[in-house]
């Protein structure tokens, strides 16, 4: 894994490979994907010399991870420093991935194409997709000269694949030229061992290069969509929260209430907490406290932690009584935070999950609703710093945002509405029991009803949302 960028094109101080998105650093989203596939042995990571230690760190939490080396000051001489590496300690006959660190959303199908590819007995494999605009060659005064036709272009991606002994070779010759430059890897098979076929399999458009500022936001967007799409396999709900310990703090009815009844009927051991229950002011430090040691003395263990307390206070500012005012900032942040505070050591024992709940009102303050939908935008802001700051010792913090939702709390605040515009709570439940079985952190995760006609079962329309994944990420020119 090639990490030797210095991120002077993001405007940071830090590589990109180091920047966090969604809860992780790039290069620890990219280095997991490898950890995951069964295709892979061993991980060899490359980075930038002055930032050596931060790998270091990072690659110990990976059981793959074989070293961790400093890089070199170009592409070309960071491939050439894995390739002493490897040569010394491998034979020729080695199938060799070599991956940017900062491609993070590659596919496990894209590995194994690759690896398949070499199995099949290929020496060097690329990557790409087709390209969707008009490719235009220019002359020195940005004049064209030629328009090469678009069908037989592609655009290439990483990992690019070989058996060690050919890429070694390739590079071993390329160094005795004076005028050797190249930008990847097939490059220099292509142009100093032109007689080695270089297969070509499918890419994917998500697979983005984090360059530009805007891809840091892009690819944290594209990380959202794709936990939108976490959906396990239900069927193995059972086996999966048997014997977990699942506590609710605000329980008693709507989402909390689903969630509980759910999580139960697949075998999880679940506390419900609220002030309608058990007295339970989820705003009040020391009653929290006491509702999770409860938990755990009985338990012996506390896996999840869902807050799904709320109190909608509508109207102007200036109108409401300051006890108002106070208890909904309470109950919307303090909560939280206080929930966050109660339950980390319980969560840093099982490498659990605390689940927050947002507001689709987080992304712009409206008339009326400041103290809601204000609380809501900082639930957001907690819960990836948190997940940021809990990410070394494997907690999850992630946060649900559900549409409008046919809830007690929501009746209360609009009277009845058609039922045909609200969400249903069980489908919110559902999409959070996903999550909570999800390797995901430092998610906001949008949940939103079926399409007209998509029938029962189907509120989170996951194949929409991959669709939507898919068209973001080929409806932007990405590098």
């Amino acid at each position: 894994m090639l990490a030797g960028g210095t991120g002077s094109r993001v405007g940071l101080s830090i590589p990109k490979q180091l920047i966090k998105v969604a809860g992780k650093a790039v290069m620890e989203h990219t280095i997991g994907i490898f950890e995951d596939s069964p295709a892979i042995d061993d991980i060899y990571v490359l980075m930038h010399p002055d930032h050596l230690e931060s790998a270091q760190r990072i690659g110990a939490r990976f059981g793959k991870v074989r070293q961790v080396l400093a890089g070199g000051q170009t592409r070309n001489e960071t491939t050439r420093a894995a390739l002493s590496v490897l040569t010394k300690s491998h034979p020729g006959d080695t199938k060799v991935l070599f991956h940017d660190a900062v491609r993070p959303l590659l596919d496990q199908r894209i590995i194994d194409d690759l690896v398949a590819a070499l199995d099949a007995g290929y020496d060097a494999v690329d990557v790409a997709i087709p390209s969707a605009d008009t490719i235009i060659e220019v002359n020195d005064a940005d004049e064209i000269v030629s328009i090469p036709p678009r069908a037989k272009l592609r655009r290439g991606q990483t990992p690019q694949a070989f058996r060690l002994g050919v890429i070694d070779q390739a590079y071993q010759i390329a160094w005795q030229d004076p005028a050797f430059q190249a930008t990847d890897d097939c490059t220099v098979v292509l142009n100093y061992l032109p007689q080695t076929a270089i297969k070509v399999v499918e890419g994917a458009g998500h697979n983005m290069k984090i360059t530009e500022p805007i891809d840091v936001f892009i690819a944290d967007k594209l990380f959202q969509l794709a936990s939108a799409v976490v959906s396990t396999d239900r069927s193995h709900y059972a086996e999966r929260l048997a014997g977990k310990v699942l506590v609710v703090l605000g329980g008693s009815y709507g989402i909390g209430a689903d969630i509980a009844a759910l999580a139960e009927s697949y075998g999880a051991r679940v506390h419900c907490f609220s002030r309608s229950q058990t007295s339970t002011h989820v705003e009040e430090p020391e009653e929290v406290a006491a509702a999770l040691a409860e938990v755990y003395q009985a338990e012996g263990r506390i896996d999840y932690v869902v807050v799904t307390a709320g109190l909608l206070s509508i109207g102007k500012l200036d109108e409401l009584a300051l006890d108002d005012v106070l208890a909904a900032i309470r109950v919307n942040y303090v909560a939280p935070v206080i929930a966050a505070r109660a339950s980390y050591r319980y969560l840093k024992e099982t490498r659990g999950q605390l689940l927050l709940f947002t507001s689709s009102s987080y992304t712009r303050g409206r008339a009326d609703y400041s103290l809601y939908s204000s609380a809501k935008a900082a639930v957001v802001n907690l819960t990836q710093a948190l997940a940021d700051e809990w990410s070394p010792l494997g907690v999850r913090v992630n946060c649900i945002n559900p549409e409008r939702t046919a809830t007690p709390m929501r009746t209360k605040a609009f009277g009845k509405e058609p039922a045909d515009s609200l969400l249903e709570s069980q489908a919110v439940a559902l999409s959070a029991l996903d999550v909570l079985l999800a390797g995901i952190t430092g998610q906001v995760i949008d949940v939103r009803r079926a399409e007209p006609g998509a029938g029962p079962g189907t509120e989170r329309k996951p194949a929409a949302l991959e669709a939507a994944l898919e068209a973001a990420s080929e409806s932007i020119d990405l590098p």
